[in-house]
């Protein structure tokens, strides 16, 4: 049986025709599957009618919100190719984008007009097309460019789509976060994204009768997966547009959430929110947190209120899945990043390919293979080649695995620091750290050093009501690293710099502390 993932909406709203899809927290909309599916294929019909065939690259630049589903589901069943794209980047970036992917047609919320307009009048791209998406009832005249995406979908007819794309063709593609340099489309087709869904039902307890809330950008695949998710399951997504702390309470009282996803800085700041006070949040289940260990303390708080935090690590490049630290262990193995989920493959293995030896210490590269790895980059055969061989992907992450098969990341490899000829992982500092009662969050990194070559240097942000010394902090490492890991100099700070999945970015702190260090 050939895949399509636009199918599976098909499928679903026969077999699930009344139960509710999605629901829009801001703008009270409720949709079933059979109307969610109807919508969708007036998208489809839509961007056939704008001239999108097969293999056709169209990007969306939208926030959270219901038109992102039809329209991923739309460009799924006529076998074109999305593009999601970060609202966050600033137009130059933007551009970067629609110029690499190709994109022919861009969709775009109303939020955006003014990029969308420097983009048209500074960059020479391919887009042939805009669609506006009005969801804040924007009042200003629609420029003559594009069209509006409500007055276009209801011209056309909500019937089936021709089926343009199976199996392994292209779904969608992601670009990386870019930490460094420009960023790379990640390519990830029906399959991947068939078998990324499997793989993280099977392993946490996702319900037919889950209601997940959907607070974090659907541009990330951390968001997008779960989407599809629900639709395969026939569980409720309720959708928040922009992350409201006032909001998102709401909806968990209001909408019965059972599950829900998160980062650790906002797990933190939602267990000190005014509003966690006034509202029942009895039905949540578990939380899906992912960019970081969790620290113990944070998880006996959450523990206390009868709500597990599922710790995951995965990539872009993986579609998602990669390992799971679910609740039971998450307190004895603190630091890992778990096992293997359901239908991946993961293994250590040092430069020469060899795996290494549980609970040896050694650290190695981490490893992953499964049907939902990604197919490549996007025009970048050079770097597909280096991060997929033998059908393995090659992560970049240095890790160790204990004899109970528990993986812990102890640093990206570009990230170590060789003091004194020693390999320091600021991973390993970062979480010890992170243990502290006087540290809510933590970075390291490191600095050029006359004596050592290179030193750690430990950017914290101090918990709410602490003010950590150098020295306080230089104590509580002692009692907990080896004394060559121990850092010398730390900076407080009030926030970590984070992209838009949580992830930490180190070249911003590398610009902000350039060192060297004064020894």
């Amino acid at each position: 049986m050939k895949q399509n993932i636009g199918l599976l909406l098909s499928k679903r709203a026969d077999i699930s025709t009344n139960a509710e899809a999605f629901v829009e927290v801001e703008r009270g909309r409720r949709f079933t599957f059979a109307q969610l599916n109807q919508r969708c294929n007036r998208a489809a019909n839509m961007l056939l009618q704008q001239g999108v065939r097969p293999g056709d690259r169209v990007a969306i630049l939208l926030k959270n919100g219901i038109e992102f589903v039809e329209i991923y589901y739309a460009i799924a069943k006529i076998g074109a190719i999305l593009v999601p794209v970060n609202w966050r980047l600033v137009a130059n970036e933007i551009g970067y984008i629609l110029g690499d992917s190709g994109a022919s047609l861009l969709v775009y919320d109303a939020d955006f007009d003014r990029a969308v307009s420097t983009l048209r009048d500074n960059n020479s791209l391919e887009v042939q097309h805009y669609v506006r998406v009005n969801a804040i009832d924007d009042q200003s005249p629609l420029a003559d460019y594009c069209g509006d995406y409500d007055t276009l979908v209801e011209a056309v007819t909500d019937e089936e789509p021709p089926i343009g794309a199976y199996d392994d063709d292209l779904l969608f593609i992601m670009y990386t976060s870019g930490t460094t340099g420009h960023p790379k489309g990640v390519m990830l087709s029906h399959n991947c994204m068939l078998w990324s869904g499997l793989t993280s039902i099977t392993t946490s307890d996702m319900r037919g009768d889950d209601r997940f809330l959907l607070p974090m950008p659907m541009f990330h695949v951390g968001c997008l997966v779960p989407v599809s998710q629900l639709v395969h399951r026939g569980a409720t997504g309720v959708i928040m547009r922009d992350i409201d702390m006032a909001v998102m309470f709401k909806a968990i009282e209001q909408e019965k959430i059972s599950i829900t996803m998160s980062v650790p800085a906002l797990l933190q700041y939602m267990l000190s929110a005014p509003e966690r006070g006034q509202t029942d949040m009895s039905s949540i289940r578990w939380i899906a947190t992912g960019a970081s260990p969790v620290p113990v303390s944070l998880l006996k708080e959450y523990e206390e209120i009868g709500i597990d935090i599922h710790q995951a690590y995965g990539l872009t490049e993986s579609c998602g899945p990669g390992t799971l630290l679910l609740a039971c262990d998450a307190q004895s193995r603190f630091g890992s990043c778990g096992k293997p989920q359901m239908h991946t493959e993961a293994k250590v293995v040092d430069d020469s390919g060899r795996e290494v030896a549980r609970g040896s210490g050694e650290v190695g590269e981490l490893i992953l293979a499964g049907q939902h790895m990604m197919l490549g980059y996007w025009n970048k055969p050079e770097a597909t080649a280096e991060a997929l061989k033998d059908g393995w992907l090659y992560t970049g992450d240095l890790c160790t695995v204990d004899e109970d098969g528990f993986i812990t990341v102890c640093d990206r490899k570009k990230d170590m620091i060789i003091s004194g000829g020693e390999n320091i992982y600021p991973a390993e500092l970062e979480n010890v750290l992170a243990a502290c009662p006087e540290v809510q969050e933590a970075a390291v990194i490191g600095v050029k050093s006359d004596k050592w070559g290179e030193t750690p240097l430990a950017i914290i942000v101090a918990a709410a009501g602490c003010q950590p010394t150098t020295e306080s902090l230089k104590a509580y490492c002692k009692e907990n690293l080896a004394s060559y890991k121990v850092p010398q100099l730390f900076e407080l700070v009030d926030a970590l710099p984070r992209n838009a999945s949580g992830k930490l970015l180190k070249p911003s702190l590398r610009k902000q502390f350039p060192g060297p260090a004064p020894f």
